[in-house]
């Protein structure tokens, strides 16, 4: 975990999760293609709704071994949630993960 806790707080915030993702987080090239983003959505997207929830992706941080609470999973999700369902649907994730964040 540490190689992703870029400040070493012991939390990964969103910079450093789509920092994680851009660089091959997920065993990919770390290219973002759509299908690449797709397959990365649709691992998020548990229940396959088309939409990633606050405990969606706090049940697959855990899952990779991230430290992250369901209150950091909330701020992650509100900082690209355009549409404010408190979701990420699939167009938010793919700009998330093109552009990054500035």
């Amino acid at each position: 975990m540490q190689e992703f806790d870029k400040d070493g707080d012991g939390y990964i915030d969103l910079d450093e999760f789509v920092d994680f993702i851009q660089n091959g987080g997920l065993g990919d090239s770390g290219g973002n293609n759509s299908k690449e983003l797709r397959d990365a959505f649709d691992l998020y997207d548990t229940n396959k709704n088309g939409l990633i929830s606050v405990d969606e992706l706090h049940s697959v941080m855990k899952m990779l071994g991230l430290k992250c609470s369901l209150s950091d999973c909330r701020k992650m999700i509100r900082e690209v949630d355009e549409d404010g369902d408190g979701n990420v649907n699939f167009e938010e994730f793919k700009k998330m993960m093109t552009k990054g964040l500035a």
